[in-house]
């Protein structure tokens, strides 16, 4: 097996997906490397820019950026960038349907050949993985599956240079081909022997355990698999063994590391040597044991492998209690032996930055990837060899790209289009990146709410963002202006949940899965005091009852708020309403907890999102009361919650196909309730957008009457009723107007498409939207997009 000492690339991680990534991400999976003095690292970009390569030189100030590569035919939203490949001076880049060689003179780099293969089945990611050694190409096709659907088994292309073209030379798949087994998700060849990583492969009846396949070309070029996989001598359900590959010469011949990081729990790096005709394990890499027999390295052991000088480099982007990730050094001396040689650490590592994900070196250069650093838009940082010490010398990153600003004017919808979105009977106001909100790096907006100061009349949009709230001045609402922002509660997390709601001219701001972040109050009546320069704000008030929570609801006629997903801490009320007294904004006082037995997935009462208000509607049996309707999971539910020492559960209703009851909103007439279930268009083929509408005439028994499909297929968010108009924020199809004069009968009367990158069911996109304020400007949120101001065209009734 001494074949495999030419070794020259490393494998981009499996990547199985069925929606396009709205987001970019820097150092993703295995996308670095190192060679001749250069680090190359691949984003895949965002909506708006193709992916690329970043070449990095040093020069006399540090390393710098050289050059940004791209294909000639690339375009917006491609994701050119998903795996990365080096051998010498040829570069293989991969990109959702084609695989990209590049080759180096003089230092800098040129497009040479598009690979495709000439027969790709439908439900095949190629380009997905990439290998390349002299004239040998290898490039991974996984199957492609959705949320819980494992997809096809993968397959992997070979393409050869003859010396004049690049031709495809055969496919190899598993001998033990099944659905989701990952094949090719790590590969290493010298050009006549290929391991092929599948870490979803079934070990007997142990569940993804993962095996190593082996194939070797004949003389006539065609590939043969080995007789039998190589495979943990531990084989552990879900270990993924066989995710991450790499292989060096030793004095007694060839050394195979294959990276499980599923294993134990932690992950396991697996060493073996050839023995005749099978291979013999040497050993296994543990990261470090402490005190009470925990492993401080945390998760995802064995997740990137690089050759550093005689020692094996070992990622774990799961290392330490926040996950920050480290890079742990084995020895290798030429008796064969490896031990712990110590770790290489960035000087800003923090909680969840996955540090160690990826890695790469040559010579005295080295590069580790924190894929999840800045909420995933990722950073690289270069080590470089002083001595015997490997030192930190620079970090780099890219930028995110966005739709441009609107502002300064309409931009009608004409033809279809407003700017870049499409639209029907929907202009645009003016539009505000993410990043000039106030956020940093990575950061997402998610809930809105807006707020009109009775004093003055302004109108200000309220924007949840991944660790902040943000404050809009849109009075004028083709010239909106940022005007400050309150961050997360001082030793909270960001979270991709943040919801905000008013009452009494404050804020009332909660977070999930944020640890102690708790209930902020913000006295918005500040807002009026801001001069030109955006203001930073600190929370008036701090309600501690809570930890995180998934939603705040208010009932500005009661003055109670309702904390529901209540979680981490302080009174749960089992994730049901959580209710507070906030009659006096900054003396929240609890009141009381409700959980409606038997719903939700644990049938504690927990509910996602809730509506409270003073009923007056049909059922004049519970006229005045104040009535709850909450979106409980598997169910909706309707309580009086009157009196908080003894809220009474008045009925449950449920509907066929229940994935997620996520949220719903009354018609102003309080006669019927539309309920939009999150994940019901995830799992099940309809042929729209599904809507539950229900009677509420007799509240004890609410009766399901209609489901609604809307115009695309996209997943529902949240919605709101106004008028006879229900507006819904739809994820990837935007903002949605239905007209609802005929309460059975919705009829989608306009749109715009926040994301016209991405269509189909997928949770991102439009997050919500406000349309209260008395102008008649809709605000509308769209995850990595931003804010947009919009205004409904309504048409003119005909006489």
């Amino acid at each position: 097996m001494r074949g495999f000492s030419r070794v020259a690339a490393l494998a981009a991680a499996f990547a199985c997906l069925a929606t396009p990534v709205t987001g970019q991400g820097f150092g993703r999976g295995l996308a670095v490397a190192v060679s001749s003095d250069q680090v190359l690292i691949a984003e895949t970009g965002g909506p708006t820019s193709t992916g690329a390569v970043y070449v990095y030189e040093r020069g006399q100030d540090g390393w710098a950026l050289s050059a940004e590569l791209a294909p000639y035919a690339a375009e917006e939203g491609g994701r050119f960038g998903i795996s990365l490949a080096v051998d010498g001076d040829r570069m293989l880049v991969g990109s959702p349907g084609a695989a990209h060689v590049f080759e180096r003179a003089g230092g800098g780099w040129e497009e040479a050949a598009t690979l495709r293969p000439a027969d790709l089945p439908e439900g095949y990611v190629f380009g997905a993985g990439g290998a390349i050694a002299g004239d040998l190409a290898l490039v991974a096709a996984p199957g492609q599956g959705g949320r819980g659907r494992p997809g096809a088994a993968g397959r992997v292309y070979l393409f050869e240079w003859d010396g004049s073209a690049w031709n495809e030379a055969g496919v190899v798949e598993s001998p033990e081909a099944a659905d989701g087994d990952g094949f090719g998700a790590a590969m290493i060849t010298d050009g006549r022997v290929a391991a092929v990583g599948a870490p979803g492969t079934a070990v007997g009846s142990v569940n993804r355990a993962g095996a190593v396949f082996f194939f070797t070309r004949a003389d006539d070029g065609t590939w043969a698999a080995a007789p039998e996989p190589l495979t943990a001598p531990d084989a552990s359900e879900n270990a993924g063994f066989g995710g991450v590959l790499y292989g060096e010469d030793t004095a007694d011949g060839f050394r195979l590391v294959v990276g499980a990081p599923g294993a134990g729990g932690v992950g396991i790096a697996y060493t073996f040597t050839p023995d005749g005709d099978a291979w013999r394990p040497e050993g296994r890499l543990y990261p470090p044991v402490v005190a009470g027999g925990g492993r401080s390295f945390g998760g995802n052991f064995a997740n990137a492998f690089a050759a550093v000088d005689g020692e094996i480099w070992i990622g774990g982007s799961g290392s330490g209690a926040g996950r920050e990730g480290r890079v742990l050094r084995y020895s290798t001396d030429p008796d064969g032996g490896v031990e712990l040689a110590g770790a290489v650490s960035a000087s800003n590592r923090t909680a969840g930055d996955g540090f160690g994900g990826s890695l790469a070196a040559q010579g005295g250069v080295a590069v580790v990837a924190a894929s999840r650093k800045d909420y995933g838009m990722g950073t690289a940082y270069i080590f470089e060899r002083r001595g015997d010490e490997w030192v930190e010398t620079a970090e780099v990153w890219s930028d995110a790209t966005n739709y441009a600003a609107i502002n300064g004017h309409e931009v009608g919808c004409e033809e279809g289009v407003s700017a870049d979105f499409d639209c029907s009977e929907v202009n645009i106001l003016s539009f505000m990146p993410v990043q000039s909100l106030g956020a940093n790096r990575g950061v997402r907006v998610n809930d809105v709410w807006g707020w009109t100061d009775p004093q003055t009349g302004r109108e200000y949009a309220l924007v949840g963002l991944t660790d902040q709230a943000s404050f809009v001045d849109i009075t004028d609402s083709q010239n909106p202006r940022y005007i400050g922002r309150l961050p997360m509660t001082e030793g909270a997390r960001g979270s991709v949940w943040r919801d905000i709601k008013v009452f009494r001219d404050h804020a009332f701001i909660v977070s999930d899965g944020a640890g102690d972040h708790g209930m902020q109050v913000f006295d918005l009546s500040r807002l009026r005091d801001v001069g030109s320069e955006p203001v930073t704000f600190e929370a008036d008030a701090h309600y501690d009852g809570i930890a995180s929570a998934h939603n705040i609801v208010i009932n500005e006629e009661t003055g109670f708020a309702y904390s529901v997903g209540s979680s981490g801490g302080g009174e749960t009320c089992g994730g049901g309403l959580h209710m507070i007294d906030i009659s006096e904004p900054t003396e929240p006082s609890f009141a009381g907890c409700f959980g409606h037995e038997g719903t939700g997935r644990r049938g504690t009462g927990y509910s996602h999102d809730a509506l409270c208000l003073i009923y007056d509607g049909p059922d004049r049996e519970h006229a005045g009361k104040e009535i709850c309707f909450g979106s409980n999971e598997t169910d909706v539910s309707i309580a009086d919650v009157t009196d908080k020492d003894n809220p009474i559960p008045l009925s449950t209703a449920t509907y066929a196909n229940v994935a997620y009851a996520h949220q719903g909103w009354v018609t102003e007439d309080h006669r019927f309730f539309y309920l939009g279930d999150e994940l019901d268009e995830l799992r099940t083929q309809f042929s729209g957008t599904r809507t539950m509408i229900f009677d509420i005439t007799d509240l004890d028994d609410p009766v399901l009457v209609k489901e609604h499909f809307g115009e695309s297929t996209a997943s529902d968010h949240n919605m709101y009723v106004l008028g006879d108009l229900l507006y819904q924020s739809n994820y990837n199809s935007g903002l949605r107007i239905l007209n609802v004069s005929d309460p059975e009968n919705p009829v989608e009367v306009g749109f715009l498409d926040t994301v016209p990158h991405a269509e189909g069911p997928a949770m991102g996109g439009s997050w919500s939207n406000y349309p209260y304020f008395a102008s008649g400007t809709i605000i509308v949120t769209s995850g990595s997009e931003g804010l947009f101001m919009v205004k409904y065209q309504k048409p003119e009734l005909v006489p």
